[in-house]
């Protein structure tokens, strides 16, 4: 391959064939894996570009890779080509209180730029599961979510500029670092949760909030998932808005107390979980408040949490939901659909009669104020052809009846290749046609991340 040959003298020390970098940016935390032919490390936006004219000249394929943590195979390299990762790419460039924003390379990841304006009183509000491990570029890529997107919205609603190197080596900025901005189209939204097929970022103006002053969660089990449904319409109807509102189902409970210890998890076969922030006075108020309404409504545990440190305990053991039913040995299909916040229970029994349809453990938790919901179906083998051929089944059904709600079928993680056969259940012919005008105006011979929802 001359490229390849082409593409080390272009960038020297940033380009590698090794087995072991080769074989780690093959793949996601989806089950789908292939290598590419090469891996970038890139540094800049100029190796950006050298790669993407270099790509646009020998028409070969490249994939954007960020922390590698999605759950749609959205940077898996299925055509070959190249991998260009952005770990290198990881500096927080600027902290301005004075402007509310944080400018940042897409390696950073996503926890660590919290921690840094924590530091000074300001707040980064979304907070994917994968914080830790997540870097901003990808949650731009992928409009990437979180609990708190119930009060604060998702990371569209933070990014103000981007510094974006398109298919064909040229450079843009779209947005800048004002809060407002009507100067043409809103090309920053065009390529937040684009998937890095339109382009790729390099840099990121983030907006920054004043952090809360305080906060409080309190943590409750009821006897039915029905039951703590009701107990989300029931705060939010009494005229509260929490920071997050999270709901668990028993499988998944039961997971938890195999992998974390029975002492960790409080019995029940429902948990809801509700954090609030603001004024000092104002937590106390409603913390106070929601506790006897919780309590009025059929709640069989409840406990509460006023420190950081208690209030950290709460949202370790719901980020290790996910690691529990990883851990069970079954291949874990994180589906994040959203549903109308009326039809959680309606979804829920429907995963119920699906397990049983299926023959497969489905597990439910998630976002209950917004209503998405990650439905987990539960395999032992997608290597199996039987198996993998009855959880295709499962995942028709599921999906048809998401859309049958009103519901969409992916709230956060994108579509990538995982949903691909689904996207046109979701989306209309003019709607398609219309993402495909836009692929094809950016990127015309298809380089840019292929093989993924728009072919």
């Amino acid at each position: 391959m001359s490229w390849i040959a082409e593409l080390e003298s272009l960038l020297p020390d940033k380009v590698s064939r090794t087995p072991q970098d080769l074989a780690r940016c093959a793949s996601d935390k989806w089950f789908a894996s292939k290598e590419p032919d090469a891996v970038v490390f890139a540094e800049s936006a100029a190796d950006v570009s050298a790669v993407m004219t270099l790509s646009a000249r020998h028409k070969i394929p490249v994939t954007v890779r960020g922390g590698g943590v999605g759950y749609v195979g959205g940077c898996v390299p299925i055509n070959g080509g190249i991998v260009l990762a952005m770990e290198r790419m990881n500096r927080i460039l600027e902290i301005n209180p004075a402007d509310g924003v944080a400018v940042v390379q897409p390696g950073v990841i996503t926890g660590e730029l919290q921690e840094e304006v924590r530091k000074l009183g300001w707040y980064y509000p979304p907070d994917p599961a994968s914080l830790r491990e997540c870097s901003l570029g990808g949650n731009v890529a992928t409009n990437a979510g979180g609990p708190r997107c119930l009060k604060y919205g998702v990371t569209r609603h933070y990014v103000l500029g981007l510094e974006v190197v398109l298919p064909n080596g040229s450079i843009i900025n779209a947005g800048g670092r004002c809060h407002k901005n009507r100067q043409g189209f809103d090309l920053t939204g065009l390529f937040v949760g684009s998937e890095g097929m339109l382009g790729i970022v390099t840099e990121i103006t983030l907006r920054l909030i004043p952090h809360p002053q305080a906060r409080a969660i309190v943590g409750a089990t009821f006897r039915t998932f029905a039951e703590a449904a009701a107990a989300v319409q029931l705060i939010l109807g009494s005229g509260f808005l929490p920071s997050a509102l999270e709901i668990t189902d028993s499988f998944t409970l039961n997971a938890a107390r195999e992998y974390l210890g029975p002492d960790r998890i409080p019995p029940g076969e429902a948990h809801l979980l509700a954090e609030f922030d603001g004024s000092a006075a104002g937590v106390g108020t409603e913390l106070r408040e929601v506790t006897r309404l919780l309590r009025a409504n059929g709640a069989i545990s409840i406990k509460p949490g006023t420190t950081d440190p208690e209030i950290e305990a709460f949202w370790q053991m719901r980020r290790e939901f996910s690691y529990s039913l990883r851990h069970t040995g079954l291949t874990k299909l994180n589906e994040d659909v959203v549903v109308p916040r009326s039809r959680l229970v309606d979804l829920v029994e429907f995963a119920a009669s699906l397990q049983i349809r299926s023959g497969f453990p489905v597990a439910c938790f998630g976002h209950a104020g917004d209503g998405n919901i990650h439905v987990n179906i539960m395999v032992p083998d997608m290597k199996d052809p039987d198996q993998r051929a009855r959880a295709d089944v499962a995942l028709d059904d599921l999906f048809r009846h998401v859309l049958s709600l009103g519901g969409v079928i992916s709230g956060e993680h994108g579509i990538g290749i995982a949903k691909k056969r689904w996207f046109p259940d979701a989306v209309n012919d003019a709607g398609r046609a219309l993402h495909q005008a836009v692929k094809n105006a950016l990127d015309p011979s298809r380089l840019l991340n292929p093989g993924k929802f728009l072919g």
